[in-house]
């Protein structure tokens, strides 16, 4: 029997473990915990069960991103305003400040 006809099953039967290992390993290194053989079946139910942590953290994460979407708006307003500010030329800039002021 030739080495290539042991390696097939071997490395087939290998891959599993091996990715299992690699996966755990690179979560462990980028902070998330490791995970075991029978994790997707409890992300199934919890996903069934309706987990209140992750649902208050989606919550939490919503309003952030309402309130930062609100900011970045108001921020490209003035950067429209500073940009209009910046190309027109100074006397028509003046002439608007004056008329402000004549207010």
């Amino acid at each position: 029997m030739s080495d290539l006809a042991l390696m097939i099953p071997i490395t087939a039967i290998a891959i599993g473990p091996v990715t299992w290992i690699a996966n755990n390993w690179l979560r462990a290194k980028h902070g998330y915990p490791p995970l075991d053989y029978r994790s997707r079946r409890r992300r199934g139910m919890a996903q069934d069960g309706g987990d209140i942590d992750a649902e208050r953290k989606i919550m939490l994460l919503t309003n952030e991103n309402d309130k930062l979407t609100g900011q970045v708006s108001r921020l490209e307003e003035r950067i429209a305003v500073l940009e209009r500010i910046a190309t027109d030329p100074a006397e028509r800039t003046a002439r608007e400040i004056e008329a402000l002021r004549d207010r």
